[in-house]
């Protein structure tokens, strides 16, 4: 069974930058699409971005676009998020979360994903 440890969180000032890992277990990257989520205080959970499995379709929410990258490392079965130009707005608990190919990757339906993360913390603050 598919399953991820995320990892690379942490406290970040305003127009800094940092890179989420999700390493994968149980069961190789090759046959999942696998996205990020984040839940801010007080707000609703929201996509962030989509890799499907070969690594060559990417979306991204309008509100990252520019500033966050995903991509995949097939050796180390692991996807990054990597996250820069920081707002307050981005302080969030971040997910991965996969689902099976094929899934080509144009929005963000929680309910299409069957495998979850435990997430990692992401604080931008002064």
């Amino acid at each position: 069974q598919l399953q991820f440890a995320e990892s690379g969180g942490g406290l970040v000032q305003p127009g800094g930058s940092l890179r989420l890992s999700c390493a994968a277990s149980g069961a190789t990257l090759a046959y999942y699409a696998i996205s990020w989520f984040r839940q801010g205080p007080g707000k609703e959970r929201e996509g962030v971005s989509c890799i499907n499995s070969r690594g060559d379709n990417t979306h991204y929410a309008d509100s990252v676009k520019g500033r966050f990258t995903t991509f995949k490392d097939s050796a180390k079965n692991t996807i990054y998020l990597e996250m820069n130009n920081l707002l307050p707005e981005d302080t969030a608990v971040y997910y991965c979360a996969g689902v099976s190919a094929p899934y080509y990757c144009s929005g963000f339906a929680p309910s299409d994903y069957t495998y979850w993360g435990q997430g990692t913390q992401v604080t931008v603050s002064s």
